[in-house]
């Protein structure tokens, strides 16, 4: 399923919003038809607060809504709310709710929901990854059922996007043991569309909504099937058994180079708000030295990942930002390949061959490094057998241990048990990275599972957070790109381009600012085309 970008958090405050958006269509489209798409991993769970990994917030971003959202040029829009204010001195949010907005089960979606929510987020008993920004908040008041009023102890940057956050219903989860909530297989939303089926490790029906307040979205169902490997996907591609894949930079030059494919589907390229990376545990006292990292870095060649990997689709990382963005820190160059300065810097921790079996050990112990990655993806798989390779040359023997995604979050990350990882992050479109490189960020649940803990980047980070003057946010964030590049708390490897095919069936993909599948809940198939009843 496509995957609808929602970072935590955006830009400086607005102070005002009244905003209308324009449809997609001049006429009410043809209602009918489904879109099939592939995911390699299943969902885990589905209230949102406990939903940290993709697949699930793939599922959620179709049936919750926040109060704002971004539109397709990154700009703050009402959703559940219609308007907003905010005070002079930056610190309260006056929201007005729409008034004409129900939940699923047909009870109205009031400001106590939004409350509620709050209340939940902001709760350290609750095992959420995203509880931080909504501690901020002092206080939150309902002056009526469609008014909700949010007071922050100080002023933060992110905070209305912040509220792009799923609303939860309180009438069904207060007072519940979230780990025990039928929500959790079973949610109840105010979106486009709704759950109708969950097949675990087959498929997720969701249906358009009757009771979506902007009116039953066009198609009748968005079907993701659970397919855990690239290449099984694409001989489904090839059959027409789905309608939307992203594709690696071989599968997009075989299919665009297939007749009966380029006929049955048009083909979308767009730089990708993520990134991907080799994470390093640094509980592992091997990994705690930075100069054993920094050998790591200089040890991989990123071009031949480029190249090699993607094809030439993407750019080269050098940082949690993309280069467009005006937090990217254009100074700070990625590391050369060098092979003998990794070298220098591993004899320098005191690594050396002394039995000439061509691998270094210190202590009598070989330097062997196992790297996990989630089952099904290829890019990660190849990036692995690249840095394998190179890391070999050094005098490193890398093992490469490929893991199912659910199993890879829970058993290995989450309780801190690996050594280095292939992963990705989503890209914010705010640059807070406070969640994933905090160092109280280190909890099983939570994303800085590398344990990286620096007290200047802890400083910078909250200076990033809690300042609304860019100018000052840029410096911070200059800084703790310097750090990064000094400490590797990651090697940052590529940005990859998204490279999607959709069925021509299809009204209404287009790729914008936001990404693509933005607009997924407008999309239609005219009456000649369809192939679903």
């Amino acid at each position: 399923m496509i995957r609808k970008l929602f970072p935590p958090a955006l830009g400086l405050l607005l102070t005002l919003a009244l905003v209308s958006v324009p449809p997609l269509f001049a006429q009410k489209p043809p209602q009918g038809d489904s879109l099939v798409s592939p995911s390699l991993a299943d969902a885990t769970n589905l209230i949102p607060a406990l939903a940290s990994d993709v697949s699930s917030r793939d599922v959620l971003n179709n049936v919750y809504r926040g109060l704002v959202k971004y539109d397709k040029n990154l700009n703050i829009i009402p959703d559940l709310a219609e308007s907003w204010e905010i005070s002079d001195d930056q610190l309260t949010i006056t929201f007005h709710l729409k008034k004409n907005v129900i939940w699923e089960d047909g009870t109205p979606v009031t400001s106590s929901d939004c409350l509620f929510t709050w209340e939940l987020m902001s709760d350290p008993l609750t095992p959420t990854a995203y509880g931080e920004d909504f501690r901020q908040i002092e206080k939150a008041e309902t002056p009526d059922e469609h008014t909700f009023v949010v007071t922050y102890k100080r002023t933060l940057a992110s905070a209305l996007i912040n509220w792009g956050f799923s609303i939860m219903p309180r009438h069904l989860l207060e007072g519940a043991n979230l780990d025990d909530s039928p929500l959790a297989r079973k949610p109840v939303g105010n979106g486009p569309f709704r759950l109708s089926s969950w097949e675990v490790g087959q498929r997720i029906v969701l249906v358009a909504s009757d009771t979506y307040e902007k009116g039953r979205p066009p198609l009748n169902s968005l079907i993701t099937r659970i397919i855990p490997d690239l290449p099984t996907q694409m001989m489904e591609l090839k059959t027409g058994n789905i309608d939307l894949m992203n594709l690696t930079p071989d599968q997009w030059e075989e299919a665009r180079n297939d007749p009966a494919l380029s006929a049955a589907y048009d083909f979308y390229r767009a730089p990708a708000f993520s990134y991907t990376y080799l994470g390093f545990n640094q509980k592992d006292p091997r990994l705690s030295d930075k100069r054993v990292r920094q050998a790591i870095n200089y040890a991989i060649d990123k071009e031949e990942i480029l190249v090699g990997v993607l094809g030439g689709f993407g750019q080269a990382a050098n940082g949690p930002f993309q280069p467009k963005m005006w937090a990217y820190n254009q100074n700070v160059k990625p590391y050369p390949y060098d092979p003998e300065k990794a070298k220098a810097l591993l004899s320098e921790a005191g690594y050396a061959d002394t039995d000439g079996d061509g691998y270094l050990d210190k202590d009598g112990a070989r330097f062997v490094l196992t790297i996990l990655y989630n089952q099904g993806n290829q890019l990660r798989e190849l990036s692995g057998l690249i840095i394998q390779s190179r890391l070999k040359l050094v005098g490193i023997e890398v093992k490469l241990r490929v893991v199912a995604w659910q199993s890879l979050t829970k058993e290995f990350l989450d309780n801190h048990n690996f050594e280095a990882v292939i992963m990705g992050w989503t890209i914010p479109l705010n640059p807070d990275l406070y969640d994933v490189f905090n160092s109280e960020k280190t909890k099983p649940g939570e994303l800085n599972y590398i344990s990286y803990a620096n007290p200047e980047v802890d400083e910078l980070i909250d200076v990033g957070r809690f300042n609304l003057d860019q100018a000052v946010r840029k410096k911070a964030y200059d800084r703790i790109q310097e750090i990064f590049h000094e400490d590797v708390p990651y090697v940052f490897l590529y940005i990859p381009d998204e490279l999607v095919a959709v069925s021509k069936r299809f009204v209404g993909p287009e790729v914008a600012p936001l990404g693509f599948g933005f607009n997924i809940d407008e999309w239609y198939v005219p009456a000649d085309r369809r192939r679903y009843k």
